[in-house]
């Protein structure tokens, strides 16, 4: 048993980590999190009063509160982000760099101070870019499309030159496109099923051509279970593909939204390119094979039919998600 440090813990992929971390292990689990955009303590409510667990509102930017928490742990799992690729375009990149690489910085020079067991680094394949080849493995070349994936590539790339220039016990894990249950709606999978269960059309960027490799975060969930657990020669230094290494097209993710949700209302509707978006991604899963014996296990269907079941049953979350983020833009 380990007491894991989960930065960001109340955004998407990181609380359903937290989740399986409390269901699956018996793991102590410190969840941080600033609450900013893509932090929601709602996605922790059933949770936050498990004796596992001990919530700290608080910013990986907090260079004290870093080291003070650092000090009680022997994992920890840098997921706290910046995570909105428009906004990094619109916006600019300012509130990205500084959390997605000068809280990297922060994260890993107290690790310096205070040694822990290891420190995986949850970056994107969106550091990828658009394929150059397909299966992407960890070897492709970084050529991040838009402001928020150079910043991921910039934590991902400090985090490895702290692994070779000090030696600490870092991994890298490179998730591809997540989806499933308490995902932000102004993703596709759930901007899709929201509008769908609303009976609007589906707005679809593009042509719909764009293809991704579609990841269920529940797979996600146990891949970086599997690289807490694996030995940490097997990883230091790695970056770790985390994929299913089958993609679908934007248009076909649409049409299966659709038949899913069975809302004869509801339609698609083809609207201009957004910004900074990538042609293709598929991700090779030979490496995360290889070292721990990972596959994902949820079946797109599947994974799909229960992400639609989870946005019927839960429409006061997704609206307040929604009604949040009209009022803080305003």
């Amino acid at each position: 048993m380990s007491r894991v440090l989960v930065t960001g813990g109340a955004g998407f992929i990181p609380s359903n980590l937290i989740r399986h971390l409390l269901e699956h292990t018996a793991h102590e689990v410190i969840s941080l999190d600033a609450l900013t955009y893509a932090g929601n303590l709602e996605n922790l409510a059933d949770v936050l009063s498990h004796p596992r667990l001990e919530f700290v509102h608080g910013d990986i930017r907090d260079a004290g509160l870093v080291c003070e928490l650092v000090s009680g742990v022997e994992v920890i799992v840098n997921a706290a982000a910046e995570s909105h690729v428009e906004k990094s375009i619109d916006e600019g990149a300012s509130e990205f760099v500084t959390t997605n690489v000068e809280g990297t910085q922060i994260l890993l020079d107290a690790i310096r101070e205070t040694p822990v067991e290891r420190f995986l680094l949850v970056s994107s394949s969106e550091v990828y870019g658009t394929a150059e080849r397909d299966p992407m493995d960890e070897a492709h070349p970084l050529n991040p499309r838009s402001p928020y994936a150079g910043t991921k590539a910039g934590g991902d790339r400090l985090a490895y030159s702290y692994w070779v220039t000090y030696g600490l016990p870092i991994a890298i894990v490179r998730p591809f496109n997540n989806y499933g249950p308490r995902q932000h709606p102004e993703k596709v999978v759930p901007r899709f099923i929201t509008q769908a269960l609303d009976g609007e059309a589906l707005t679809i960027h593009g042509d719909g051509s764009a293809s991704r490799d579609w990841l269920h975060v529940d797979d996600t969930a146990t891949a970086i279970e599997s690289l807490i657990e694996a030995p940490l020669e097997a990883i230091a230094g790695e970056a770790i593909n985390v994929a299913t290494g089958r993609d679908l097209t934007v248009s076909e993710i649409a049409a299966r939204v659709l038949e899913a949700v069975g809302n004869p209302h509801a339609t698609t509707a083809h609207v201009g390119e957004r910004p900074g978006q990538v042609a293709r991604h598929i991700g090779s899963t030979e490496k995360l094979a290889r070292v721990t014996g990972w596959r994902a296990s949820v079946e797109f269907e599947e994974g799909l039919e229960r992400t639609v079941a989870w946005y019927r049953e839960n429409e006061a979350w997704w609206r307040g998600v929604l009604g949040r983020d009209r009022v803080s833009s305003s």
